[in-house]
């Protein structure tokens, strides 16, 4: 894929949902030569980049819209404090680059802080790593539990979530001593939340109203 910016802006669009051989120049290219105007999520890991420039689905948009609304909830009442930072991009330079659907991080300290002049994105050489990433999965959920999941275990990220839009349900994996993610039932970002009740969340959300979906996940928080 060694092409030019030029050659690089009039592919964008072809390259949109295909894993493609790369370097960290072609990705930096592309990423550069993205028009002002275009909407795109950057992925990039082991030699490989992937474009998502896929539009967003009512479906999609109202469960990525609901979880600050839930983490809000669940921190409010169980202590603790986040920042949210989703679909912001990622990098560690030469290595990996993500833009996750849900980007959280705990507690105020050192959180990643943008100054003029600085680039529009989180650099994961100089700020500590997200505690949770997720991708919400409407279209994209083979490739979610399998080459973002290597990568996100790559940047070795304490918890990352699988969003299953269309069974409304969630899938929890947590890093492990060998550098890989086992899945879980509860969360330990979140400490002590089942999946089950952030998969009864997304049911609720997309048959009705987001403010019916968060009074009901309020409500069984008092069980955990």
């Amino acid at each position: 894929m060694h092409a030019s910016v030029d050659q690089l802006r009039t592919q964008i669009f072809q390259l949109t949902g295909v894993w493609q051989a790369a370097s960290w120049s072609d990705y930096e290219a592309c990423r550069d030569s993205l028009p002002s105007d275009v909407r795109a999520r950057l992925f990039f890991d082991d030699g490989y980049l992937l474009v998502d420039m896929g539009s967003e689905g009512p479906n999609h948009a109202s469960v990525s819209d609901i979880f600050p609304i839930l983490f809000f909830l669940w921190f409010s009442q169980k202590g603790g404090r986040f920042k949210s930072f989703g679909r912001c991009l990622l990098e560690k330079t030469g290595y990996q680059a993500a833009s996750p659907d849900l980007v959280l991080y705990l507690e105020e300290q050192d959180l990643p802080k943008w100054q003029p002049g600085d680039l529009r994105r989180i650099n994961l050489d100089k700020n500590r790593l997200p505690n949770l990433v997720a991708e919400v999965a409407d279209t994209t959920l083979a490739g979610d539990l399998d080459e973002k999941k290597a990568l996100y275990a790559a940047l070795q990220i304490q918890e990352y979530w699988v969003i299953d839009v269309d069974a409304a349900r969630i899938f929890i994996f947590r890093l492990q001593e060998d550098g890989r993610y086992g899945q879980f039932e509860v969360s330990s970002v979140l400490e002590g939340l089942p999946g089950e009740v952030l998969s009864g969340a997304i049911a609720r959300v997309k048959e009705g109203m987001t403010d019916s979906a968060a009074m009901w996940f309020s409500e069984q928080m008092n069980n955990y």
